[in-house]
């Protein structure tokens, strides 16, 4: 199950009571204060790893909750401080406060943390309350609460490229023929309903990832079809690939789809068409692939993006291997 939307609450534990104690010894009838301080709550934090895939686990514990600080004791004892609580999120989670709509932090990079919550502090015992002018103190603090919020989580994929284009374009196949990933393929639409990142690996031990982008219909800016469960997933991607139905399957024209592609990236994201990109050219080996590559080239003669063909349904990938790698480096540098 993908779950990229979860909800959740968080509180922190809350500090130990400090001591109000007196030492007690025979022979030494005033011993004076020796009341511990309470120990500190322990923290929520949250931290992007690259373990996690999604934020299915969010469905079935939505609660966490840090241990509260000891109190402290006489003779001088003092709660211990409670340890945090490490919640791990996939890399790209956003964190919104569910009450006030404030984006509390975005982790975008392995290891990348934030206290969710923060624990109470610990309250002073009498011991720290001793003068010269106050022999025999009887004050001592309680301890603070720890904070409690309720999070909203947004996950939008990581990927050095994104493979976008129509449901059947072949998307899914490409994925599976550039790396190990095993995105289900089959001849109906949408059989991809969430993204699927794969890692492509080249000789040189150099590693990218690509993300296959569950297909979208004309007005998906709108919410149409998958929309924005959809798009939101692009953002983050450094290279766009348009994946094109060469073929003309179910009557598909690729120079209208790239238009279609475009437009509703830059409906959906101001600026987001203009991204790095290169156009993967795919079914090449079906009839009248041709003809329909020559008017791509011959409509896009005046725009830069190359065209690369392949037929990722025969296995045969041309030059596309090298030329994403070569894209996406180019991509790191205009990126953001």
């Amino acid at each position: 199950m993908f779950v990229d939307r979860a909800a959740i609450s968080v509180k922190a534990g809350d500090g130990g009571n400090g001591a109000c104690s007196f030492r007690r010894e025979k022979y030494i009838p005033k011993g004076g204060p020796d009341g511990g301080d309470g120990g500190d709550g322990g923290d929520v934090i949250l931290i992007a790893s690259a373990n996690e895939q999604n934020l299915s686990p969010f469905v079935y514990q939505t609660r966490f909750q840090a241990k509260n600080g000891p109190h402290g004791e006489g003779s001088d004892c003092h709660g211990r401080n409670m340890p945090p609580v490490v919640v791990k999120v996939p890399v790209g989670t956003i964190v919104t406060d569910a009450d006030t709509g404030l984006l509390v932090a975005d982790l975008d990079e392995e290891g990348k943390s934030i206290i969710a919550a923060k624990g109470g502090q610990g309250g002073r015992g009498n011991a720290r309350f001793a003068s010269s002018v106050n022999r025999v103190p009887r004050r001592s603090e309680p301890g603070k609460p720890g904070e409690e919020r309720r999070l909203q989580l947004e996950l939008k994929t990581i990927a050095d490229a994104g493979l976008v284009g129509f449901p059947n374009a072949g998307k899914s196949t490409l994925l599976g023929a550039l790396s190990a990933a095993k995105p289900k393929v089959a001849p109906y639409p949408f059989t991809t309903l969430h993204p699927v990142v794969g890692i492509v690996e080249y000789p040189d031990y150099h590693r990218l990832s690509v993300a296959d982008i569950p297909g979208l219909l004309e007005g998906a800016h709108r919410n149409v079809g998958l929309g924005h469960s959809f798009l939101k997933h692009i953002e983050r991607t450094k290279l766009l690939v348009y994946v094109l139905d060469m073929g003309g399957v179910d009557g598909r024209d690729p120079v209208s789809d790239l238009k279609i592609l475009r437009d509703e990236l830059e409906r959906y994201m101001p600026g987001l068409s203009g991204r790095p990109a290169i156009i993967a050219a795919n079914k090449m080996d079906l009839e009248g692939a041709e003809e329909n590559l020559k008017k791509l080239r011959e409509t896009l003669a005046a725009d830069p993006t190359e065209i690369i063909t392949l037929s990722a349904g025969k296995g045969d990938l041309g030059t596309f291997r090298e030329r994403l790698r070569e894209a996406v480096e180019q991509a790191k540098h205009r990126f953001y």
